[in-house]
């Protein structure tokens, strides 16, 4: 396949010498009605290569897309943007045909003459008006699902967890038993103390420091976010939960996971990708694969920033709340 595309952009780039070279010998040569019969036609087969191209790519490619979101504020995102592609599709499928048909339809005919439209209200009206309403109802909407997720007042026993990011790593504790996490800052990183965390803050003492994110199916997840150094973007795909590490500054996000890891390992999409990733990771001689759920860091932070991963464990909230028992609190830590 990817033979095949280099060739189709070699077959493109000597096809643009060859028009510009035909440009540049435009005032030598008149076009002929079979000149205009001819690209006419070829423009409508164009059309016909274009859309079989793009159903292809949507048939061939969309197992590379993500699976179903692993959250309950994802599946808002997914209706949001599916609302949204389908509208664009529609108007693009559209609009794409008419410039192809109508580039054949009204080539070039000796003695047929084209008919001009100067001016029409009734035209304006409709293109100004219904662009303008479809774009207004797909913000208010995208406001909604936003004001809708990003809310975070009416959240029952939300878990709340610090993320942490720096070059080129993430690091996270979790609030303890009075659910509120100690304050922060760059200010008090010292020795163990990586994360800066504010020991004179009585908050703090009981917060869970940690390497790899544990999280509970069907349990709000509320999460701080700071940046020890430069900007960073904590993203998540499979939650489709994305939020700016901000020096200086708490920024927050939310989710609640609807999916374990288990659960996720066995969908169908996931199956079919990590096979595919096996296949390739054993012509190379490599160990197989397990899928996880990653946090990434989604902004290009420096030399390292691909390294940028922390392992994401969903479980049952008792599996979880098991494991969390096990983790000494910042005041051991400290005190060690």
């Amino acid at each position: 396949m990817l033979a095949l595309i280099y060739i189709l952009i070699a077959v493109l780039i000597a096809s643009t010498f060859w028009q510009l070279t035909n440009v540049f010998n435009l005032k030598k040569e008149i076009a002929t009605e079979e000149d205009n019969d001819q690209q006419g036609k070829l423009m409508f087969a164009f059309m016909i290569f274009f859309y079989a191209l793009m159903i292809f790519c949507f048939w061939k490619y969309s197992a590379v897309l993500l699976p179903e979101a692993a959250s309950v504020e994802g599946e808002q995102y997914d209706t949001l943007y599916n609302v949204t592609m389908i509208l664009i599709l529609f108007v693009q499928a559209i609009m794409q045909v008419l410039i192809f048909y109508f580039s054949y339809k009204y080539r070039g005919v000796k003695g047929r003459k084209a008919v001009f439209y100067a001016d029409s209200h009734k035209l304006e009206m409709i293109w100004t008006i219904t662009p303008t309403v479809v774009l207004a109802g797909l913000i208010i909407y995208g406001l909604s699902v936003w004001i809708d997720i990003t809310d975070t007042s009416d959240l029952e026993n939300p878990l709340i967890v610090e993320v942490y990011a720096k070059q080129f790593s993430w690091e996270a504790r979790y609030a303890g038993d009075d659910n509120a996490l100690g304050r922060g800052n760059v200010r008090y990183i010292k020795g163990i103390n990586t994360m800066g965390v504010d020991m004179t803050d009585l908050n703090s003492l009981d917060d869970i420091p940690v390497r790899e994110l544990h999280l509970p199916k069907g349990r709000p997840v509320i999460f701080k976010l700071r940046s020890q150094d430069v900007l960073h973007s904590a993203y998540m795909p499979h939650f489709r939960a994305q939020m700016n590490c901000v020096p200086g500054m708490v920024t927050q996000m939310a989710f609640t996971p609807s999916m374990t890891t288990e659960e996720m390992r066995l969908n169908e999409k996931i199956v079919a990708k990590v096979a595919n990733i096996n296949n390739i990771r054993a012509e190379k001689g490599e160990d197989p694969y397990q899928f996880d759920y990653l946090l990434l860091c989604n902004k290009i932070c420096g030399a390292s920033h691909y390294n940028m991963q922390m392992k994401i464990i969903v479980q049952e909230e008792a599996d979880f709340n098991k494991w969390l028992a096990t983790k000494e609190t910042m005041a051991e830590v400290v005190k060690k």
